[in-house]
């Protein structure tokens, strides 16, 4: 039988790859963007005690009416925006599921979405899949600041979309107020949505707000805003977000998410509700991720690595330039497989997050990990 591909260019993500690698040859793995540290075990217990309590049936498709509440009331302290619990949060399997079926509620056939290179790999499949056509605006160089000249030159009468991330993934740059201001200046009088992708809203360094387009009226009114519970409460493996959208746009979301997965696991959502009703946890993890930053940072200073600004995310990215002379004029992807068998230590090229891949010599670790894991890595890295 042949099958006609949906994604005939589509192979084993980079991530997936440099993982195997590092098991394979008993590297320490700061490729892949997730925690080898546990969660709170009091989030644990609330979890337990949904399932335990007999809250193990389908919950409402639009997510437990106790967590949308948690979550509104979440944006409202943090960002000045009142969503209707009822109307305008939906609780989504994860954030690339709530990417997912906001493309295909709001893209069709031959309609243009603009991307911003480098980007988180499932941006362009989705697109394709919801039958869109990706329009890809490179960031500055260097910087990896919006170019809004550019953006505005990729704006055409078929622009359905703009996907933003702040922070951003790879290079963990964070939007200011500033830039908000002018993607919504630029957007005014058009009918293009956006697609705010903010999982790492609770990572912002230096004493930085995040600048969740919530802030901004005129953004929030045609934006569908994504987060993620795994991201902030160290459970990746839950694969629990949400998604926060004017109601016309969530019901056009909750469309297509009825069909795409209906709901999600309803013990999770139980114990997240009742773990929001204390802020802590999340209002601290800026000063959490901070201190694992510098820790790396101030490792990493005694290498030949040049170190890129680390405003927000648990991502830092490095150019290797220097040790080319080392071992040998390799491209970040080979420099990467290089640095994994060699030293020790797995990491992930930036090429990897653009459509045609990147020269410039930049890798990406992730720096959520167990102090001791950060050390050990340094150690390694120190003997190039």
């Amino acid at each position: 039988m042949h099958l006609n591909s949906r994604l005939p260019h589509v192979g084993t993500t980079i991530f997936s790859t440099m993982s195997a690698l590092a098991q394979t040859h008993g590297a320490v793995n700061l490729g892949q963007g997730f925690p080898d540290f546990d969660c709170d075990p009091r989030l644990v217990e609330a979890v337990h005690r949904a399932m335990a309590g007999g809250l193990n049936q389908y919950p409402l498709m639009t997510g437990v009416p106790a967590l949308r509440q948690a979550v509104a009331a979440k944006i409202e302290s943090q960002y000045g925006h009142t969503y209707d619990p009822e109307r305008e949060i939906t609780i989504t399997a994860g954030a690339t599921q709530a990417i997912f079926t906001t493309l295909l509620a709001i893209v069709h056939p031959g309609d243009e979405v603009i991307v911003l290179e480098p980007c988180y790999d499932s941006y362009a499949p989705n697109i394709e899949l919801a039958g869109g056509r990706i329009v890809r605006v490179p960031l500055t160089p260097g910087s990896y600041r919006p170019d809004f000249a550019l953006i505005r030159a990729a704006l055409s009468p078929r622009t359905r979309a703009i996907i933003i991330n702040t922070p951003h993934n790879p290079s963990a740059t964070v939007w200011s107020a500033a830039e908000m201001r002018e993607l919504a200046a630029l957007l005014e009088g058009t009918e293009v949505l956006v697609i705010s992708d903010e999982v790492y809203e609770h990572m912002v360094f230096d004493g930085q707000p995040h600048q969740s387009v919530a802030r901004f009226p005129a953004l929030a009114a045609r934006s569908f805003i994504v987060s993620s519970f795994g991201k902030t409460y160290h459970v990746t493996g839950w694969k629990v977000g949400y998604v926060a959208a004017p109601a016309a746009l969530s019901a056009e979301f909750r469309k297509v998410h009825q069909f795409n997965v209906f709901t999600v696991n309803t013990p999770a959502q139980h114990g997240l509700a009742a773990y929001l009703a204390d802020p802590a946890p999340y209002l601290e993890l800026p000063a959490f991720y901070q201190a694992k930053r510098d820790l790396f940072r101030a490792g990493l200073a005694a290498t030949r690595f040049k170190l890129l600004p680390a405003e927000g995310s648990y991502f830092q990215c490095v150019d290797y330039s220097a040790y080319r002379e080392r071992c040998g004029d390799l491209g970040d992807a080979a420099f990467c497989e290089w640095l994994t068998r060699e030293i020790g230590v797995a990491a992930i090229p930036v090429s990897a997050f653009y459509a045609t891949g990147s020269d410039a010599p930049i890798i990406r670790f992730c720096f959520a990990k167990k102090d001791e894991t950060l050390r050990l890595a340094l150690d390694k890295l120190s003997r190039l």
